[in-house]
């Protein structure tokens, strides 16, 4: 799984250099080639030519040595009618993505802003029109969830209905003949539009390629890090049933994470920290979705800890994936039964398989990891989560031998 940092509120359009000088010494290697910081309303309809005003940035991403996986063109649709500028800004646009790399170009569906002409009409013409462009350069338009506002209200709009969004795709796809169109799923308007993330990813499962990732508080648009956002201790956005959908689909596509909103208020001084904050948390999330695939891929394993993290492993992955044994530091429990496993003194990890991993499933990671290696232990040493499991156990603990 890749992470791109999106730049817009980072970076300054005239000079970009510095913003993303910034990003790649925070860790991010890729970032999302955003057409959006330099090509406005304006800019398309009176038909401006875009490229020097681009240049700056196009050169700062190759002084970086950044990847541009992804890009996304530009988007105000609720303020044309004629969209035919708007078509060839993308097209020239898409010109630009290429010179970089980049494989993917998230271009937002146009809505109808008449009643005799359905949303499908509307936008089959038009993304047909990028098809030809699209097939020579050998890259995939994304269309993407859209929310739309009805007099200050924020609801579900073109492609937030997961199955209409594989139909469309299926057809244009299939008119080419070719695979190229498929779908960005934007988690900050999921939230707006107040939709199961579970059952999103489920429906667009065949056609996912990137994921933004970004909070709100589910009323107001808005770009804030993962798990920021929040009221009374608990987050707006339902990051459980996310983290369940990309886990069912076993999501393996471009994470974009996004935080616009809080770097764009920050003094230049500061952003670097919050960059290394993005970059920590975009890690988080990539780990939380492929959790299932980390404890698959060692082929044996045992666990640290014998308390409820333990028990929610094993009723989730104890048969899929079993564990050789548990240890734990409290002595008492050494030689007793726990969900079927033996529970052992952590010095009989010294005698394990070198291709054996270790899973700590305990809150107390970085301490267990240090008492690990200060014994010696060579294994490779993972964490292990049951925050986002698809299911818990609730009961009260209660220890088999008693």
């Amino acid at each position: 799984m890749n992470i791109i940092y999106a730049p817009a509120g980072t970076i300054s359009a005239k000079r970009p250099q510095q913003g993303l000088k910034d990003i790649k010494t925070s860790g991010f290697k890729d970032v999302l080639f955003d057409g959006t910081i330099y090509i406005n309303h304006r800019t398309v309809e009176e038909n401006i030519d875009f490229e020097n005003m681009i240049k700056p940035y196009i050169e700062a991403i190759r002084k970086n040595d950044l990847r541009t996986t992804v890009a996304r063109a530009p988007f105000f649709y609720d303020k044309i009618s004629d969209y035919s500028n708007l078509v060839e800004c993308i097209k020239k646009f898409i010109e630009k993505c290429v010179e970089l790399g980049c494989k993917y170009i998230i271009v937002r569906p146009l809505q109808s802003l008449s009643k005799d002409i359905s949303e499908w009409e509307i936008n089959h013409r038009f993304y047909m029109e990028l098809a030809e462009k699209v097939k020579i350069n050998n890259v995939m338009i994304l269309l993407e969830n859209c929310y739309r506002n009805i007099n200050g209200h924020l609801v579900r709009g073109v492609c937030s209905d997961g199955k209409i969004v594989s139909e469309w795709i299926k057809k244009l796809n299939g008119e080419l003949k070719e695979e190229r169109f498929g779908f960005c799923m934007d988690v900050g308007t999921c939230n707006l539009c107040g939709q199961n993330m579970y059952d999103f990813a489920i429906s667009v499962k065949e056609c996912l390629k990137t994921v933004i990732l970004r909070d709100c508080d589910g009323n107001r648009n808005n770009a804030m890090l993962p798990f920021t956002c929040v009221n009374g201790g608990k987050s707006q956005t339902d990051w459980l049933n996310f983290f369940r959908g990309m886990r069912e689909i076993d999501f393996d596509g471009e994470l974009v994470i996004n935080c616009m909103g809080q770097a764009s208020a920050l003094s230049p001084i500061l952003k670097p920290a919050i960059l290394n904050f993005a970059k920590n948390i975009a890690e988080y999330c990539k780990w939380q979705i492929e959790i299932e695939n980390l404890v698959k891929k060692y082929p044996s394993r045992v666990l640290f800890g014998a308390g409820n993290m333990c028990r929610n492993y094993m009723k989730n992955y104890g048969e899929k994936f079993p564990p050789l044994f548990t240890c734990d530091n409290n002595s008492k429990l050494w030689g007793t039964s726990f969900c079927g496993m033996e529970v052992k003194n952590p010095e009989e990890l010294r005698k394990l398989p070198e291709d054996c991993a270790i899973f700590i499933c305990n809150i107390y990671y970085r301490e267990i990891e240090e008492q690990l290696r200060k014994m010696g232990i060579s294994n490779t040493i993972e964490y292990f989560s049951d925050d986002y499991m698809p299911t818990f156990y609730f009961e009260k603990m209660v220890m088999e031998d008693k």
